[in-house]
């Protein structure tokens, strides 16, 4: 048994974007947003996953988004590599998700709390080593809130952060967290992520045996992009770390070569200074060799 792995757009659109995804997505959002609490009872899915046509592709996959009670939106991005400005690309989807909800004539106070829940395979916030962490408008000094709808709130789960084993999982949230991270390389659907029924679910779904052969096809290329992708990053990190490397072996050369010239000037004034020493007075040979006086005391 082999699964989709929930980190390519495809899959995790598929699991988590699809109408029967429903229960799992509610269960997933709450495990996330909430700890585990039943905040969300019912959602809307907006654009949900429609099986793919290999024609125009590259426009099938977009982020999961989803209208849940409260009358808030989530907009769920699963990101796998940490490019240039995403910190920025994140805040700026938000705020455009908030900004667009009004048509002509209609009043701000009709503007709905908009959630951007970013979850990302490498760490976004090295020094905290917090898995999941949340932001939203906060007065800078005593905290308090902007506002109490919460109108705009950023929360990002970093993968990499979860270190449990998987006999050591055991909220609801660890055992999403770790079926995100670890589901594609699982041949089994291990005891301990039966539960809940809706994680099971999940399993389920992502089963590549049941994928048609134009799913299966774009499966496939999107593992490869996200490959190619990996190998140019590294290879540009590679090239740069040479091309520092050839620049510290030159300047390195051209100062041990200077710093090498200038020792043996030295040691040619010395030898010079040492055979006047019982001619010339010491600042007449310090104004000949260029040597202190006290450099020249301490020949004698």
């Amino acid at each position: 048994m082999r699964f989709l792995n929930p980190k390519t757009d495809f899959a995790f659109k598929k699991i988590f974007g699809s109408q029967q995804s429903k229960p799992i997505l509610i269960d997933f959002l709450n495990a996330l947003l909430y700890e585990g609490r039943t905040v969300i009872e019912d959602l809307e899915i907006i654009d949900p996953y429609q099986a793919p046509q290999l024609q125009g592709m590259k426009d099938t996959f977009r982020d999961v988004k989803a209208r849940i009670t409260g009358n808030k939106t989530v907009i769920i991005e699963m990101q796998v590599l940490n490019v240039l400005g995403f910190k920025k690309r994140v805040l700026y989807n938000l705020c455009k998700a908030f900004s667009m909800q009004l048509d002509s004539g209609q009043g701000y106070d009709q503007v709905n709390p908009v959630i951007a829940l970013t979850i990302t395979d490498f760490e976004m916030f090295p020094d905290r080593p917090k898995v999941i962490s949340h932001y939203q408008l906060k007065e800078r000094e005593d905290a308090t809130d902007y506002s109490e709808d919460d109108d705009i709130k950023l929360v990002f789960v970093e993968l990499p952060k979860l270190k449990k084993p998987l006999e050591q999982l055991e909220t609801v949230t660890d055992k999403w967290i770790y079926f995100l991270k670890e589901a594609g390389s699982l041949e089994i659907i291990p005891e301990n992520l039966n539960e809940p029924a809706t994680l099971e679910r999940a399993f389920q779904i992502a089963q590549l045996s049941l994928l048609s052969r134009e799913e299966l096809d774009i499966f496939e290329r999107k593992q490869l992009f996200l490959q190619d992708s990996r190998n140019a990053i590294l290879k540009a990190e590679q090239d740069a770390l040479q091309q520092g490397m050839q620049r510290g072996i030159q300047q390195g050369l051209q100062q041990g070569l200077q710093e090498g010239l200038q020792q043996g000037e030295k040691q040619k004034a010395e030898a010079i200074a040492r055979s006047l020493l019982d001619i010339l007075p010491i600042e007449t040979i310090s104004q000949t060799t260029g040597l202190s006086v006290e450099e020249i005391r301490q020949l004698r």
